[in-house]
């Protein structure tokens, strides 16, 4: 294995790098601006609930949340606000005008519920946000709306991602992987690239929140998704979260020309390999944009505290939402000051720090392993991540 920093241009061009340093400033930063939510999703981080709760953010406390990102100047954090169910705040649109009139890149993250209306998408479209994101976590309506614990949802989240687009929005769609539904992806794939979505999303089950009734694949079933993943990313644009080794599988793959000779699919490998891919597939509106035959769009750069926060209801301040270990409360220090001097934020962007067979490895500056699986198994952020396959041969690291 070559290390990444001193691979050929293929093979760096396999992952995209930030221009930014990760110490100083986020990448992006999820802001939960509430936990109500009318769903009751399987796999909910966050254990959402149905009233809002009197002690989240106020509008004040959001919006200097906004001007302190907005104070970092260029290039300025991604803010995406997600819940629950962000839609159930009224001052949604005030919040989202406040930001991008800061030149704060404004995304949502609803759920799809019946306050997702037409109506309501334009009016955050004329605010300023520039992209949506769905979920869609089954390929049939049984699977989706068992997930989200209502009968219907599927066929309300394919009507939402046409009003989405229809809007002037960036479509992106998110997937929760488990063992009882990665059988599907295949299928999912298609419906994705008909939907028209600019990017794929695909999440890899933490044992958090609601989720821990849930099966999370093993390390093999992951590299099994995540070495598929990496052979459609020609159809879609795709990323993955609590999965950053998907960026050691494409460097991989981009030094030995195509799949790494020592992978050997497992089960579920054998039967991503050879589900029927249809022949002619719709491109998606960036492939079009770009006048080219398919995506391309390396998976990106970034890890829990490196480039990466979130910001809950309450307002402290986490590595990831997948990872409940706070980092500090803005309602007690600025985001930025928490972000550059937590010692939790700090020691997770040193990858000499990690443990087990994360901190051997050569790609562990590219990857650093899921934290949030590693802390969820092991009970420690800097340990080893429990769903990688690979073993390293540490001589480089």
């Amino acid at each position: 294995m070559t290390q990444p920093s001193t691979a050929s241009p293929s093979t760096r061009s396999a992952v995209r790098t930030l221009h930014l340093d990760p110490a100083d400033r986020p990448f992006i930063v999820i802001w939960e601006v509430t936990r109500a939510c009318a769903l009751a999703c399987a796999h909910c981080r966050a254990d959402a609930i149905t009233r809002r709760n009197s002690l989240e953010l106020s509008t004040d406390e959001g919006k200097a949340l906004l001007d302190d990102l907005a104070s970092l100047g260029a290039p300025r954090p991604i803010v995406v606000l997600t819940g629950g169910d962000p839609f159930e705040r009224d001052d949604l649109a005030e919040l989202v005008r406040h930001g991008h009139g800061l030149g704060l890149p404004m995304a949502l993250s609803p759920s799809v519920t019946p306050r997702l209306t037409s109506e309501a998408l334009a009016e955050l479209r004329a605010a300023g946000a520039s992209a949506v994101s769905l979920s869609l976590d089954g390929a049939t309506p049984a699977t989706h709306d068992a997930f989200r614990g209502f009968d219907g949802v599927h066929a309300d989240t394919i009507e939402a991602a046409a009003n989405v687009r229809a809007a002037g929005f960036r479509l992106q769609i998110n997937t929760t992987v488990t063992k009882d539904n990665a059988h599907e992806l295949p299928a999912l794939l298609d419906t994705v690239v008909e939907l028209g979505a600019g990017l794929w999303s695909v999440f890899f089950l933490v044992p958090t929140g609601r989720g821990e009734q849930l099966t999370a694949l093993d390390a093999e079933g992951v590299e099994d998704v995540l070495m598929w993943l990496a052979s459609v990313a020609d159809r879609v644009p795709v990323k993955t979260t609590e999965a950053p080794h998907f960026r050691r599988v494409m460097l991989q793959r981009a030094d030995a020309g195509g799949e790494p000779p020592d992978y050997r699919p497992g089960p579920l490998g054998r039967l991503l390999r050879d589900a029927p891919v249809r022949s002619v597939a719709a491109p998606s509106p960036a492939t079009i944009e770009r006048g080219g035959s398919g995506p391309r769009r390396p998976p990106l750069d970034v890890n829990a505290g490196r480039g990466f926060a979130f910001v809950d209801h309450l307002g402290a301040v986490y590595p990831s939402g997948f990872l409940p270990v706070s980092a500090g409360s803005i309602r007690r220090a600025p985001f930025t000051e928490i972000y550059r001097k937590s010692e939790l934020l700090a020691s997770l962007r040193d990858p000499t720090q990690l443990g087990g067979k994360c901190g051997r490895c050569e790609y562990r500056e590219v990857c650093g392993g899921s934290r949030s699986h590693a802390y969820a198994v092991t009970g420690d952020p800097l340990g080893e991540d429990p769903t990688c396959a690979y073993e390293p041969d540490g001589r480089d690291a």
